[in-house]
């Protein structure tokens, strides 16, 4: 996840524990920390570290969502993560952009819990996040957000 804000990242962990995600979520709180943790992945040739999502935001200060998704998009190696923006924004401009970026979705943040718990469902039923251990191990993949080849998922996606 890459999200500055804290009260949304405590609200989106709460809302996944809560529906029995077993996902590890790690946090970046702007661009440039997502970019340096991506890169030390990559340097390390540790491939199973890398994110099997990235829930996005867009507005952040230093490296905004919409640099970061450039950024990424560019990235040899990178470019076929699977990305959400989730973001306060539903300006049309904001989502045009984000989908010209390569966003694979683009999701408004709910404005209370229960409507969190409802997109955690849908994020982890749509990308397989809380896929069953002997799901995951049959199609490679690890149950922990941040881990798996996620080239097995579709990158075309506009909504999840």
């Amino acid at each position: 996840m890459v999200e500055d804000r804290e009260d949304d990242i405590v609200l989106i962990k709460r809302a996944f524990k809560e529906i029995g995600a077993r996902d590890v979520i790690r946090v970046a709180r702007d661009g440039h920390e997502a970019v340096a943790y991506l890169r030390a992945t990559v340097l390390s040739q540790e491939q199973k570290r890398l994110p099997y999502l990235i829930l996005l935001d867009l507005k952040m200060p230093r490296m905004d969502g919409f640099e970061f998704l450039e950024w990424l998009r560019h990235e040899p190696g990178l470019e076929h993560l699977p990305v959400v923006v989730l973001t306060s924004s539903g300006e049309l401009r904001d989502v045009n952009r984000a989908y010209a970026l390569g966003a694979n979705s683009f999701l408004v943040k709910p404005n209370d819990f229960e409507k969190y718990v409802e997109l955690s469902k849908v994020l982890a039923r749509y990308w397989r996040m809380n896929a069953p251990a002997s799901e995951a191990e049959r199609l490679g993949q690890k149950s922990e957000a941040w881990r798996g080849d996620v080239r097995q998922q579709s990158n075309g996606t506009k909504a999840a």
